[in-house]
This record gives C-alpha cells, sequence and structure tokens, in this order.
C-alpha cells in the first residue's frame, strides 16, 4: 500500500514541475515585448498629415534635411544614419510649452548619454530668430549635450515641410511663410530606417517614461 502511494507521490511531483516549466514557458512568450508600429500618413490622424501625402500607407520616412546647430556645423541625415532618435519642434523664446519639452528633453538626454545608438533632434520653428548664437546660448542654460542632442535652425520653408510632411507633428496648416506659425508638444521616436515609430507628449512625465521603454523596445529589433 504504501509503495503505491509513494509511487503517485513521485507521479505528483514530476507533473507538479512539468506545469511549472510550462507555465512559465507561456509567461515568457505572452510577455515578449510586441514591436513597435511604423506609423504611416494614411493611419495617423488626419490632422496631422498634409492632405497631399494622406493617402500613403507604406514605405513613409523622414526627409533629406541640411540645417545647421548650435555650434554652426551643418546637420543632415546622414548625422543619424543608423541612429534611433527622438524629434521636436521648439523655440526658445516660447513661455508655454518649450520650456517643459526642453526639460523633458534634457532628462531623455541623461538617460541616453552613454547610448551610441540614440540621439535627440530639435528644430526651432522660429529660425529667424533662433540664430547660431541664439541656440548656442540656450544649448549652454539648459545643459545640451552637443554631442547628443542637435539643436537647428535653417529655411523656414524646409522646416516646416519637415513637421508637416514628414514627421507627421502639426495639426495646423500653411507653408512656412512669414506669417506661418507651428506650435507642437508632440515628440517623435525614430528609427534607423528613418520611419515613425512612436508620438509622445513631450509635456507629459508618464508619457516621457513610455518613451524611454519604448527606445528600450526598439534597440531590441536591431540585437
Amino acid at each position: 500500500m504504501l509503495s503505491f502511494f509513494k509511487g503517485y507521490k513521485i507521479f505528483g511531483i514530476t507533473l507538479g514541475v512539468l506545469s511549472i516549466i510550462i507555465l512559465a514557458i507561456f509567461y515568457n512568450i505572452l510577455n515578449v515585448a510586441k514591436p513597435l508600429p511604423i506609423y504611416q500618413p494614411a493611419v495617423v490622424d488626419s490632422s496631422l498629415v498634409d492632405s497631399t501625402i494622406q493617402h500613403i500607407s507604406k514605405y513613409h520616412k523622414i526627409d533629406d534635411f541640411s540645417l545647421t546647430n548650435q555650434n554652426g556645423k551643418t546637420i543632415t541625415q546622414e548625422h543619424y544614419k543608423d541612429k534611433i532618435y527622438v524629434a521636436d519642434f521648439f523655440f526658445t523664446t516660447c513661455q508655454t510649452i518649450c520650456p517643459i519639452m526642453t526639460e523633458n528633453m534634457v532628462e531623455i538626454q541623461n538617460d541616453i548619454l552613454q547610448d551610441d545608438e540614440v540621439m535627440l533632434l530639435s528644430h526651432s520653428v522660429t529660425p529667424k530668430i533662433d540664430s547660431v548664437a541664439q541656440l548656442k546660448r540656450y544649448a549652454i542654460k539648459k545643459g545640451i549635450n552637443d554631442a547628443k542632442w542637435n539643436l537647428v535652425t535653417g529655411n523656414k520653408k524646409e522646416i516646416y515641410a519637415l513637421a508637416r510632411k514628414s514627421y507627421l507633428a502639426v495639426k495646423t496648416y500653411g507653408d512656412g511663410d512669414e506669417y506661418d506659425m507651428i506650435h507642437t508638444e508632440n515628440f517623435m521616436l525614430i528609427d534607423k530606417k528613418r520611419q515613425i515609430r512612436g508620438y509622445y507628449d513631450g509635456t507629459n512625465p508618464e508619457e516621457i517614461s513610455r518613451l524611454l521603454n519604448d527606445i528600450q523596445t526598439l534597440k531590441k529589433e536591431y540585437n
């Protein structure tokens, strides 16, 4: 009789161990991070998309650009080749959302400071005011690391076209003329193929945490 129950005891222990292993496997499968979406003009909120590209459902990427940073250096897409980066649009004299956005971008900068895969890119929407010298003063004041983060100025029409037709970041319409003004809290996460992989409210600390987590998720695609 004892040997009979002993056999069941061994069977029960074996079954219990197998159950734990199976549950662990299922847990790991279910908790694998899902890839981040790739945002295309056709699926983004239409108010953020220029009417000329709303039909595009694949292959959208950030256009080539040539702008000038806080050190007077020409910055192009080549400086972000094989990089993940966070982009936004701001101006140095803004007294509303921009200071908060810059503070939060500094937090991101500090988190990625030792990460060679990730960079930052902030475009001035008032390029006439935001000269190279003005951007440099702002960069020093805010503790911006030149090796990680470019503040760029340049041709207004080019910057505004990037905001509207590349980053799909702005809810207003215009052509970048002297009367045009854009103002957005959006941060955009861009992958190594120059594709948009996430949108975030740059004034919201919870969104910044989500962005930092998404950077790590995106990095796993390249490992």
